[in-house]
């Protein structure tokens, strides 16, 4: 079947390797490679210039991708729609999360969902927020969650699914812990932990420090919520989380917590939304998928 061929192409083309591809796929590299020679023998074309470190494509395969991509596409619609004759949802769906919800939400709705969707295959990506959104558009994702503010336009369709609170946490022991009440111009001059910049929380902390003209005494970053969080128990300053990454470390474990959410005189908030490439052709499995992260606020 020529969908087989097609989608090892693609899977090539976006992993821009054979080797990674053929992980992917559960195939073996010669086998990879023999479909990719079937195709350019088929067309009469070079569709990819190999190097052993990457491959690059062609012009030709260039053209190949864009319409492969809409048969894979097509091709699953038309799975998706035999299989709602019968009333079962079926399907792959590629799901991008930036990292507080993919760590800290998604496990539990993919829980959910899997206990009555079994039949949907599901893959995770989980990159900061900036890397998810480029993944949706260009298709490698068919949804994606992410934190703080994206902007709607011709090529992404976004959607606010959850409010998310924003906290400052410190080690108990961290003289701002003992304030009752905590006001911005008492964060002058603090060390700071951070995440990486094209993160939401970044992006976030970064408005906190201008809107306030905060003074940054020294700064860390961090590629991972769990990394701040680790230094922030470990002393080394304090951070700006979201509440579902540390409301675990805030329950007292024996009386007493290594870690502690600063009282702010401010409540911090931001919206986790939903976005889709607006070319992306729906299908019973994705929509299902919406409901479901949609619901889960009220759960």
């Amino acid at each position: 079947m020529i969908i087989d061929p097609m989608k090892v192409f693609v899977t090539v083309v976006e992993q821009q390797h054979f080797s990674r591809a053929a992980e992917l796929l559960n195939l073996s590299q010669p086998g990879v490679s023999q479909h990719i020679r079937n195709l350019e023998h088929e067309f009469g074309v070079q569709l990819l210039y190999r190097s052993p470190k990457h491959v690059q494509i062609t012009q030709a395969g260039e053209l190949l991708y864009s319409r492969a991509k809409q048969i894979l596409s097509l091709y699953e619609e038309a799975k998706q729609e035999i299989n709602e004759l019968q009333n079962v949802v079926t399907g792959t769906l590629n799901v991008g999360a930036s990292y507080t919800i993919g760590e800290y939400i998604l496990p539990r709705v993919l829980a959910d969902f899997a206990k009555q969707y079994a039949f949907v295959d599901i893959q995770v990506t989980i990159a900061n927020t900036l890397q998810i959104q480029d993944g949706v558009r260009s298709n490698k994702l068919d949804i994606g969650l992410v934190e703080g503010e994206v902007s709607p336009s011709v090529e992404l369709q976004v959607d606010a699914f959850m409010e998310d609170e924003m906290v400052i946490v410190a080690r108990s022991d961290h003289a701002l812990c003992k304030e009752r009440l905590v006001t911005p111009d008492m964060l002058q001059d603090q060390v700071w932990i951070v995440r990486e910049p094209g993160s939401g929380t970044r992006a976030y902390w970064e408005r906190l420090i201008q809107q306030n003209a905060l003074r940054v005494k020294r700064s860390y970053m961090f590629s991972s919520s769990q990394g701040v969080k680790e230094a922030v128990v470990e002393g080394l300053g304090i951070a700006m989380l979201s509440r579902f990454i540390v409301q675990k470390d805030l329950l007292h474990h024996m009386g007493y917590n290594e870690i502690a959410m600063l009282p702010l005189s401010s409540r911090y908030t931001r919206q986790l939304s939903i976005v889709q490439s607006t070319k992306a052709i729906p299908s019973k499995a994705m929509d299902k998928f919406r409901d479901r992260i949609k619901s889960h606020r009220d759960s």
